[in-house]
């Protein structure tokens, strides 16, 4: 920001140099590339992050079914665990050996996790399934996936804006460096016998 003031400040100065001037063009450039840029990249990674995710949504939900399972026992010497996925991250989940019979009539059993607080044979619980009857994660809801496709947008176009300030920063590297080397040879030119008493004066 200093430098985009310094464009004023530098118009008239008889002490600027091009150098000067320039690193403050570059940074207001910079800064009108990062307004243009990232809003349009994260806009763009946004959109096709949602079309891909709402897509997946209707995969899944059209994939995946809701069937009963039935409580055979519950699984001995095993804690509650809290599942991940639950609205509120606290919901406890007890594995249970429950059979269920899968959308093609295929009957199964096996080890799930169910939310009932005190699993007893013969108790009811629903769980997802693929057509085969396999049991598989709940489908991913369509507000979960816009929030992803959000989230994917912003870090777009923080990428995008970290993108910009890092070129023009190895920019300003390579102008000091050419600045600096350029001081070294007036230097070398001047003599070893610069600043000696009674040496060209």
């Amino acid at each position: 920001m200093r430098a985009i003031i310094g464009l004023w400040r530098w118009r008239h100065n008889q002490l600027r140099r091009p150098t000067d001037a320039a690193e403050a063009w570059l940074a207001l450039g910079a800064l009108l590339l990062i307004l243009v840029l990232a809003p349009l990249a994260g806009c763009l990674v946004g959109s096709l992050a949602q079309d891909a995710l709402q897509r997946s949504v209707r995969e899944q939900h059209a994939s995946r079914h809701l069937v009963t399972a039935t409580v055979v026992r519950r699984v001995e010497g095993s804690a509650a665990e809290v599942d991940p996925e639950a609205a509120t991250g606290r919901d406890a989940r007890v594995p249970v050996v429950a059979g269920w019979t899968g959308p093609d009539g295929s009957a199964h059993r096996g080890k799930l996790m169910t939310n009932l607080d005190r699993p007893a044979p013969g108790d009811r619980f629903r769980i997802w399934t693929d057509r085969h009857g396999r049991a598989v994660a709940r489908p991913m809801d369509s507000a979960t996936a816009g929030q992803h496709a959000v989230l994917a947008g912003l870090g777009a176009a923080l990428l995008a804006a970290a993108a910009v300030e890092a070129a023009r920063r190895l920019i300003v590297w390579r102008m000091v460096r050419r600045r600096y080397d350029r001081w070294d040879q007036a230097w070398d030119r001047a003599g070893p016998d610069w600043g000696r008493t009674g040496a060209g004066s």
